[in-house]
């Protein structure tokens, strides 16, 4: 899991037919602190979230695979998808 915001959203005319349907968001991943702590990504909104949301990331091809099959009925080509929305985040 990667602890990210989301910071745009992705947009495009021509697409692999999986991504049909689906809202692309841009994800800078995030420390504890809320410091970037890596590279942006790409990642299938299964959350509903939105741009300035910290999100929860799976980044895991076949986990993705098996939370989104069941809603197509396919099999998905999607690497990263946002599994939920983070409402805060506790460091000691």
């Amino acid at each position: 899991m990667i602890l990210g915001q989301v910071t745009g959203t992705v947009v495009s005319s021509a697409k692999h037919p999986a991504y049909r349907g689906h809202k692309l968001l841009l994800v800078t991943p995030i420390d504890e602190r809320g410091r970037p702590a890596g590279d942006e990504l790409i990642a299938v909104d299964n959350a509903q979230a939105g741009i300035g949301d910290r999100v929860l990331v799976l980044k895991e091809g076949n986990g993705v695979r098996q939370i989104l099959t069941g809603q197509t009925g396919g099999i998905l080509p999607l690497l990263e998808t946002i599994v939920a929305i983070v409402d805060e985040v506790q460091v000691p």
